[in-house]
C-alpha cells in the first residue's frame, strides 16, 4: 500500500512537471480582422468566431470596425498563431497601418478573404506583395460559375473534408497570380476561368487567399470548413476534424 502511494505521488509530480504545451494541446490563437461593411463582416465573422470556438480548439479575438479610418485592437496580432483578414478599402494610416505591415513583414501567417485583396487603400501593394494576387475588378454579378478543385488542390490539407462550394459572388479578375503561388481552386464562367483559392509563402509565412466570403458563403459548411482548415494550415498545425 505504501509503495502504491509513493508511486502515485511520483506520477503526480511528474505530470505536474510536464509543460502545458505537452500535457494539453493549446488552442489555436486566431485574430479575425473585420472591416468590409458591404459584405456584412460585422454579421458573418462574429458567427464564424462562434463556429470556430464551438467546433475546434480555437481561441479567437475579433477586431471589427465600420470606420474606414480606424482599426483599434491590432495589438492582438502580436500574440496570435494566425490571422484572418477580411477588410475592404480601409484608409487606416500611421500606427494602425504599421501594425499590419509589421505583422506581415515578420513572416506571420495569414488567411485573406475576398476584398482583402484591396483591403487597405493606403497599402494596395498588399495584394501582389503578400497575397501573390492580381485583383483587377470583377465580372458582372449573377453570372453562373463552376468552381472546381485543381490537380494541386486535390491533396492539399486546406481542402481536406471540403465538399462542393457554390456562391452568388461575382467572379474576381485575378489572373495571373504569382508564379510561386499554388492554385487550389478556380472558377469558370462561359467566358473566363479565374484563380479563386491559392496559397503561397511571404517572408517564410504561409498565405492562403480565397475570393469568396459573402454572408451566404459563410452559411455553407464546406466554406466554413475551408476557412477553418486554412487557419490551422497557415499556422503550421495539424488540421483537426470539427467536433
Amino acid at each position: 500500500m505504501r509503495f502504491l502511494k509513493t508511486a502515485l505521488l511520483a506520477l503526480g509530480l511528474s505530470m505536474a512537471m510536464i509543460p502545458p504545451s505537452l500535457s494539453a494541446e493549446k488552442p489555436l490563437k486566431v485574430v479575425l480582422v473585420s472591416g468590409a461593411k458591404i459584405y456584412e463582416t460585422g454579421v458573418s465573422l462574429p458567427k464564424f468566431k462562434d463556429y470556430l470556438e464551438t467546433h475546434y480548439p480555437v481561441d479567437c479575438t475579433l477586431i471589427h470596425t465600420d470606420n474606414k479610418e480606424e482599426l483599434p485592437g491590432l495589438e492582438a496580432l502580436e500574440d496570435c498563431d494566425t490571422a484572418l483578414f477580411f477588410t475592404r478599402r480601409m484608409k487606416i494610416d500611421g500606427e494602425d497601418l504599421e501594425k499590419v505591415k509589421e505583422y506581415l513583414s515578420g513572416g506571420h501567417p495569414i488567411v485573406a478573404l475576398r476584398t482583402a485583396s484591396h483591403g487597405f487603400q493606403n497599402y494596395l501593394e498588399f495584394d501582389k506583395e503578400v497575397l501573390g494576387g492580381n485583383y483587377d475588378g470583377h465580372f458582372k454579378e449573377g453570372i453562373p460559375m463552376e468552381i472546381r478543385v485543381t490537380r494541386e488542390g486535390k491533396d492539399h490539407p486546406a481542402l481536406q473534408g471540403v465538399g462542393r462550394i457554390e456562391t452568388v459572388s461575382s467572379l474576381y479578375r485575378t489572373a495571373p497570380i504569382a508564379e510561386d503561388a499554388t492554385l487550389l481552386m478556380e472558377a469558370t464562367t462561359a467566358d473566363s476561368t479565374q484563380p479563386l483559392v491559392w496559397t503561397r509563402e511571404h517572408n517564410g509565412g504561409r498565405v492562403l487567399y480565397a475570393g469568396l466570403g459573402t454572408v451566404e458563403d459563410f452559411e455553407q459548411e464546406s466554406f466554413k470548413r475551408l476557412v477553418a482548415n486554412a487557419l490551422f494550415w497557415t499556422a503550421g498545425k495539424e488540421i483537426p476534424e470539427p467536433k
